[in-house]
């Protein structure tokens, strides 16, 4: 979940951070490094601007675009501490086209309106949801990468992912435990404030219910990866399909109420 207020986060700000996210995804070849990382960085900030500008009101609203947004300036701020160290990964294109779509729907579907509470611990709650989306959704791209760069190597082909495949799939794993240690605080912290806080808005509805999906999914994948040695395309599609549930948990169930049904 990601809170904004009922004043859009101005457009001239989210249209700038699209457009520079466009130019280095379609144009950042031709740049020099300094260029590039200028580039990228004033992108990045106009982005986080959109995502923290909303905050400075007492009028909240969230919703699923705001919540793309996050994750995917989250996403990518982990992916520049990723490329730091492993400059050799190569997802650049996409990912920076994603983040431009992201910070596009935030601006137009900003959410609805909601109540704000004085419990303590609700907006650590909502930051361990976005921070586990995040870290969830670059296990993903990687993911992604070692199914594609498995399938190459089944038809003789060189792998295009600039990383050594079991490399790639090693990091896919670390950052889906990570992003599972960061899930499961928040289920626990949610059920805590249900239990604490009468308030608080815990209901067994499809948000629920994915979450939970979710959380089996990665754990089985994660036991099975651990205990019994589980590697491959078969494991690598597990953590997709929980990223899946995990996407439909908030996103999905908010984009249904708030643009399908007009909630």
């Amino acid at each position: 979940m990601i809170l904004t207020n009922s004043i859009h986060a101005p457009l001239i700000l989210s249209f700038g951070a699209a457009l520079l996210y466009s130019i280095i995804a379609f144009n950042g070849r031709f740049f020099n490094q300094k260029l590039r990382l200028v580039t990228w960085s004033l992108a990045w900030l106009l982005h986080a601007i959109t995502v923290f500008y909303p905050l400075s009101s007492d009028k909240i609203l969230f919703g699923f675009g705001p919540a793309i947004s996050c994750t995917a300036w989250l996403v990518l701020f982990v992916y520049a501490l990723e490329s730091h160290t492993l400059p050799q990964l190569q997802s650049h294109f996409r990912l920076l086209l994603l983040a431009a779509l992201a910070v596009l729907l935030a601006a137009f579907f900003p959410g609805k309106a909601v109540s704000s509470t004085d419990i303590f611990w609700q907006p650590i709650h909502w930051a361990l949801g976005i921070a586990s989306y995040s870290i969830f959704g670059v296990a993903i791209i990687h993911a992604s990468l070692a199914i594609r760069a498995e399938k190459q190597l089944r038809k003789a082909m060189s792998p295009q992912t600039g990383l050594p495949l079991l490399t790639l799939e090693r990091l896919t794993f670390h950052l889906s435990t990570l992003g599972f240690i960061l899930l499961s605080l928040t289920l626990l912290m949610a059920i805590g404030l249900y239990y604490t806080h009468p308030e608080f808005d815990l209901k067994l509805n499809h948000k629920t219910l994915f979450s939970v999906l979710s959380w089996l999914v990665f754990a089985w994948v994660l036991a099975g990866r651990y205990f019994l040695g589980w590697r491959g395309p078969k494991a690598l599609k597990l953590i997709l399909l929980g990223g899946l549930f995990l996407f439909l948990s908030y996103v999905g169930s908010h984009f249904v109420q708030e643009v399908v049904l007009g909630r």
